[in-house]
């Protein structure tokens, strides 16, 4: 007797399981037969839809074993991403692919002779992985009898017919129809019974019964079909009707808010879901085996029809233990509640290494599908150390814009707190990371966010950024988020719940979504509606969470643009979104009053004046002009509206930057493009990197705050388009260790320190003339003046200073002072050169100095930790070597890297050192992953230091 809980095919060959619709040859294949599967994914609700490029199949089988235990997702081919083994299937026409598979069993190495193929298990991505289908089961028969159940539509996908019932309520009728596949044989019987009760037969190949929900008791109805052929073998498949109560109309508990709250009593937990007009919503999840239960029907709160909350308070709960759930809305949909601050991901979960998330929880495989999300009561609150930050004033914040995946190797936290020293030595005062709450993937920028209060795993575990945060604040650096609230993506939840499937779009009725933005050029995902009620009570609760929960301080929100519903491209004055932004920042500001608040808007002038008058920031791109500056080519080079007085504004609100993540780098187009002449060529690297000095002389001086792209200040020359545009980028480390970009490095913090120290920098009072080859930057203030001029050209030219006044005047970066008589004096630059004249001297600042000067003579030995820390494949060290007499003399010194047995591995320096400050790159990346040791010894000094290699 074969013994199946349920079989799932429509009356045809044809089955609709997430949106996605598939036909095969043989209709009813078996797991030997050649089987070609046409695919059309023209409903699916994920990226996938449209796409033009190559699509592969990450495909795998469900196996039962003889004792009936079914497991999915089993013999997959190859690996996510992996292009050389994972099939790619044909396209035959828009959203429409074919792939034939010759004997599942020899073609998934199904070798085991007790485990039965009864599904073959496939998700459909575009060749980079970035875009899919949900899964995608297409069931396989047994020769002889199988049982097809025709209506209703049932699932086997979860191994127990009681996680995936039929939904029925009082007074309903549904008709259960069922026929038999015959391969190589004929239908002797069938019977239907309900509850064990057989209630009709039959010696055809079909059977038909009218389940009246008034004549079966409340709760779980098991229906079971049996059929025999002639020679007597029996096939039968089970599948549960679950007969709804009647909905507990009750008010939310007080204090209780949508999402999950917890309470003082750790054995319970509350559960509320915001989701007007649906019918009902059952609780799944670890405390009930995944299976629907009438225990688990959610309350329903109404105080209005648009305003409908579901809630349930579970109880019997383990303290400190988590648990994972989904909500089942109307029998149909299962979704993450959206304020879950973890979640499990079946598809990318896997990619997450135990080095960046240790213990993280398996996701329930085989008894739900899609996100599911997490609760824990109990938990240990996290011990901030510093439990009040003084921010930096906005006109002086320098933000260092860091995405954590192409930072450093791990793409964790931790080790970008253990690097957090490169900071401090840079002198940078906020750093922005680019969005970490959980996006679809693990690999990405992050402006596809999927949930908005739960940190990507990929990065580390909520504790990891706190600790990564408190350690910023600790250093004095102030921590940004960026965050996406212009739009989501197809897991989101909330695009979820409320899904226009005709028309693969949210539906009309969502409440927190436009079905169609209302930009026609500029739109990514699903389009947030700002005007909505529900949106606006959403953005509250999500700007509101991060910065008490998390302690950042403040906020980049992505293209504001698009926070509006007025049609067009976004780029006129539109007062409705001016309207909107102030609302936001209004509910921030009675948060946490010195929140930064920046906006990607890129509107008119007008509209941003009002912005920063407001208090708000704006991001100011001068990327090309910039960029055109430093190469050498002068007709486009006016940079002149990195100053927000030449914007129109009244506050010094522009966030300006000459590279973000967005654009190229300004190092590589020196690189492609820089200009030249004669012996001049700017395509060589030491020139390039020295048109970045000159650059940074004329962006960290100009008033207002600034924001530079992670590795900008070593010169990082990688295009940003190599690989694809959003794809990882190779790590250079060692340029750290490179004297003329280390030179470069020294340069950007000696101005961020001028930026940082003196009023100079943050004065009203001052002036660019930037058209021209020859630039100028004049500071006026009550303790200092200050005269900065720069030769942009390929060839040398004459200035005239306009200094402010005659008198001494002191260059910044050579020490060197003249005598000014005549402030209209011509002053003669060479190509490149630069100066910074301050009308008072300035302290010695003796970590700017050009790679020929002599090196700052320390005091005392010192060995710092290497970062990054750990390392893959590659780190760099440090190490001083003091003047310990009043002449220098030179000190032999060793530094030598050691494994946990004491075995040397490899020597780095073992030569004579005059007194002075030294960075030794070391790559690891023939070692295998563990723990190491470096040694230094210089005279009679000896110290070590531990590092950690994470592969």
């Amino acid at each position: 007797m074969k013994s199946k809980l349920i079989v799932v095919l429509l009356l045809y060959p044809i089955l609709l399981f997430s949106q996605t619709t598939f036909t095969t040859v043989p209709a009813y294949p078996t797991q030997t037969d050649a089987i070609t599967i046409t695919f059309d994914i023209t409903h699916q609700t994920k990226t996938l839809v449209g796409y033009s490029g190559d699509v592969y199949a990450h495909t795998g089988v469900t196996l039962e074993s003889s004792n009936g235990t079914i497991q999915q997702w089993q013999n997959v081919i190859g690996t996510w991403k992996d292009n050389s083994k994972q099939p790619k299937l044909t396209r035959i026409g828009t959203d429409q692919y074919q792939i034939t598979i010759d004997n599942p069993r020899v073609y998934y190495s199904v070798t085991d002779n007790l485990k039965t193929i009864t599904q073959l298990c496939f998700v459909l991505r575009s060749s980079d992985g970035s875009k899919q289908t949900e899964d995608i089961f297409i069931p396989l028969y047994e020769a002889g009898l199988s049982i097809v159940i025709n209506n209703p539509v049932v699932t086997n996908s979860f191994g127990d017919p009681q996680r995936s019932p039929v939904f029925v309520s009082a007074g309903e009728t549904l008709d259960i129809s069922a026929s038999t596949a015959e391969v190589g044989t004929k239908t002797a019987s069938m019977k239907l019974y309900v509850n064990d009760i057989q209630k009709t037969g039959t010696n055809t190949s079909t059977i038909d019964y009218k389940f009246v929900a008034n004549e079966n008791p409340e709760g779980m109805n098991i229906i079971k079909i049996v059929a025999a052929d002639e020679a007597g073998t029996i096939d039968s498949s089970v599948f549960a009707i679950m007969r709804n109560p009647q909905i507990n109309n009750a008010p939310l508990p007080a204090g209780n808010l949508p999402g999950i709250n917890y309470s003082n009593d750790p054995s319970q937990v509350t559960l509320a879901l915001y989701a007007p007009r649906k019918s009902f919503v059952y609780v799944l999840g670890d405390f009930n085996d995944w299976q629907v239960n009438t225990s688990y029907l959610m309350n329903k709160y109404e105080p209005k029809p648009d305003s409908v909350i579901w809630w349930i308070t579970i109880p019997n709960l383990e303290s400190g233990k988590e648990y994972s759930f989904q909500y089942l809305i109307d029998g149909q949909i299962r979704v993450a509640d959206p304020y879950a601050d973890k979640i499990l991901d079946p598809w990318n979960d896997s990619g997450i290494p135990s080095s960046v998330y240790p213990n993280l929880k398996s996701y329930p495989d085989g008894k739900t599908e899609n996100i599911v999300g997490i609760f824990q009561t109990g938990q240990p609150e996290y011990n901030w150390r510093v439990q009040k930050f003084n921010r930096p004033t906005k006109d002086k914040l320098i933000i260092y814009e860091l995405l954590v995946r192409d930072f450093v190797s791990t793409h964790s936290y931790k080790t970008i707190t253990d690097t957090l020293s490169y900071f401090k030595k840079l002198g940078i005062n906020a750093i922005e990371l680019m969005p970490i709450n959980e996006f679809e993937g693990n690999s990405s920028w992050g402006y596809n966010p999927m949930m908005y209060f739960a940190p990507d795993k990929y990065y580390g575990t909520k504790n990891d950024l706190k600790t990564f945060i408190d350690a910023c604040h600790e250093y004095g650096i102030a921590v940004i988020m960026d965050i996406v609230l212009n739009h989501a993506y197809g897991l989101n939840p909330m695009v979820r719940m409320y899904w226009d499937s005709a028309n693969n779009r949210p539906a009309a009725d969502n409440p927190w979504f436009n079905q169609v933005s209302p930009n026609p050029v500029y739109n990514w995902g699903y389009d947030f509606n700002h005007e909505s009620k529900d949106t606006k009570y959403f953005v509250d609760r999500v700007t509101s969470y991060w910065l008490t929960q998390y302690k950042f301080d403040g906020f980049r929100f992505d293209f504001t643009k698009g926070f509006t519903n007025t049609p067009g491209d976004g780029s006129s004055y539109d007062a409705s979104r001016i309207a909107i932004l102030e609302r936001i920042d209004d509910k921030i500001r009675q948060v946490d009053p010195t929140a930064y608040v920046i906006l990607e808007n890129f509107a008119p002038d007008t509209e941003e004046k009002e912005l920063t008058d407001y208090g708000m920031m704006v991001w100011g791109n001068l990327n090309y002009n910039y960029s055109q500056a430093t190469m050498g080519w002068i007709a486009n080079s006016n940079f002149g509206r990195i100053s927000y007085k030449l914007r129109g504004f009244t506050q010094p609100g522009v966030v300006g930057y000459m590279e973000s993540h967005d654009e190229q780098r300004v190092m590589y187009q020196n690189l492609t493009n820089g200009n030249s002449y004669q012996d001049y060529n700017i395509k060589n690297l030491s020139t390039a990197l020295d048109r970045m000095k000159l650059a940074a002389c004329f962006f960290f001086t100009v008033p207002g705050p600034k924001m530079i792209w992670q590795f900008g200040e070593v010169g990082y020359d990688i295009s940003i388009d190599a690989g694809g545009r959003l794809s990882e980028k190779p790590l250079h480390w060692e340029y750290y260790s490179n004297a003329e970009r280390k030179a470069l490095f020294n340069v950007f913090a000696g101005l961020i320190r001028l930026k940082k120290n003196y009023p100079a920098f943050s004065s009203s009072d001052f002036s660019l003339n930037v058209n021209g080859t020859s630039k100028s930057i004049h500071l006026n203030s009550s303790s200092m003046n200050v005269t900065i001029l720069g030769n942009f050209g390929v060839t040398s030219s004459n200035i005239n200073p306009a200094f402010q006044s005659t008198g001494t005047w002191y260059e910044f970066f050579t020490g060197d002072s003249i005598n000014v008589t005549d402030v209209n004096a011509q002053i003669s630059l060479q190509h490149g050169e630069y100066k910074l004249y301050t009308s008072s001297k300035l302290p010695s600042l003796d970590y700017i100095t050009d790679v020929e000067k002599s090196p700052v003579v320390p005091s005392e030995y010192k060995l710092e930790q290497n970062y990054p820390n750990p390392l893959n494949p590659s780190t760099t060290i440090s190490f001083t070597i003091p003047n310990i007499e009043t002449t220098r003399r030179v000190v032999f010194t060793t530094l030598k890297v050691y494994d946990i047995l004491g075995r040397e591995i490899t020597t780095l320096v073992n030569e004579e050192k005059v007194p002075g400050s030294y960075n030794v790159y070391f790559n690891g990346n023939n070692l295998p992953s563990g723990i190491y040791f470096y040694r230094l010894a210089a005279g009679n000094y000896t110290t070590t230091k531990k590092m950690l290699l994470l592969k």
